[in-house]
């Protein structure tokens, strides 16, 4: 079976329960199959000795045919899909670690199930969800390529890497990577396990960990989990809409902020601290999932760093509210 009709069916079965954004690969495909006609109508007119790649005007330029309409629409789709994976992820995560009267305001407003298979299965089908959309974007930019004899598709990718629309980068994937092996080892030798992931594992080389995930087609998810800014392993780790984790403490240093005001507070013209984009700090998400994976894979680094932590929290906080009482009373 083709990919277009199986993510057309995937697609299908999904949106009978709930009303998922996707990619448009049948409208995306006639654009190009326009695209492919026009520029074969015009190599029919040329010279037989006359190289038709040298020729293509989309080999060095934009295409005049499809360019105004397949980047636009993809690009919006991609927007789509992507902040429909990061809202459903984000809620099952809350719902997950949530308890007592907070989580049953949350099951009571988004009317799913609170138990543990079905917080799984939701797991299962977000996974799926965003692997087969990364899969049919890489085929419809390849498409592109392969039409136009350009590299115009691959080029879009890494823009679209760049405006934070590539949902295997979003730091929910991460989160959700998280998940799955912290669910895996809560599981007991006699209980089925349920995988989100089929090979995800946390790893350690020469004492510094890393989150691994093989995907598809020889695609591998590789998340550092070292701070660039102290070079230890993440406490209380946060990613940077750019895709970077730190520590907590270590961002609001990087973003020129107080633990108090917290990373919200940030200049939009502070940078990260690693790629030096500007504006990364207000949409920062807490990596609490993996906080839990790396407080129970490195228990006696955590308990040094506790009460480090601690000590200088307290010294932030107190240096924060002596300033601000020396200029209230104008010292």
């Amino acid at each position: 079976m083709k990919f277009c009709k199986k993510y057309e069916e995937y697609m299908e079965g999904q949106c009978q329960n709930k009303k998922l954004p996707r990619v448009g690969l049948k409208k995306l495909k006639k654009i190009l199959k326009r695209c492919r006609r026009c520029h074969q109508s015009r190599n029919v007119a040329l010279p037989s000795d006359t190289n038709i790649h040298e020729n293509s005007t989309c080999s060095q330029h934009q295409c005049s045919v499809c360019h105004g309409s397949f980047f636009p629409s993809l690009l919006k789709e991609m927007s789509e899909v992507v902040g429909c994976f990061n809202k459903r992820a984000q809620r099952l995560l809350e719902l997950h670690l949530s308890s007592g009267f907070r989580k049953y305001l949350i099951l009571l407003k988004e009317r799913i199930q609170g138990n543990h298979i079905a917080l799984v299965q939701e797991g299962i089908d977000l996974v799926t969800y965003a692997i087969i959309n990364a899969i049919a974007m890489r085929k419809i930019l390849k498409k592109y390529d392969k039409i136009h004899y350009s590299k115009q598709g691959q080029a879009f990718k890494s823009q679209a890497q760049s405006m934070h629309i590539e949902i295997l980068q979003s730091p929910w994937m991460c989160e959700l990577m998280a998940f799955h092996i912290n669910l895996r080892e809560n599981k007991s030798r006699n209980e089925k396990a349920l995988a989100l992931f089929d090979g995800c594992f946390l790893i350690f080389n020469e004492g510094k960990p890393s989150l691994t995930c093989e995907l598809f087609d020889s695609v591998k998810l590789d998340i550092d989990l070292t701070c660039s800014i102290c070079l230890d392993t993440v406490f209380d780790p946060v990613s940077l809409t750019c895709g970077h984790i730190f520590c907590y403490i270590c961002a609001c240093k990087g973003a020129s902020v107080t633990i108090v005001h917290g990373l919200q507070a940030a200049n939009s013209k502070e940078k990260c601290p690693l790629c030096r984009e500007e504006g990364v700090y207000e949409g920062a998400v807490h990596l609490e999932e993996l906080n839990i994976l790396l407080s129970r894979n490195c228990p006696k680094y955590w308990k040094e760093r506790l009460q480090t932590e601690r000590v200088e929290r307290l010294r932030l906080a107190k240096e924060h509210w002596e300033s601000q009482c020396r200029a209230f009373i104008g010292v």
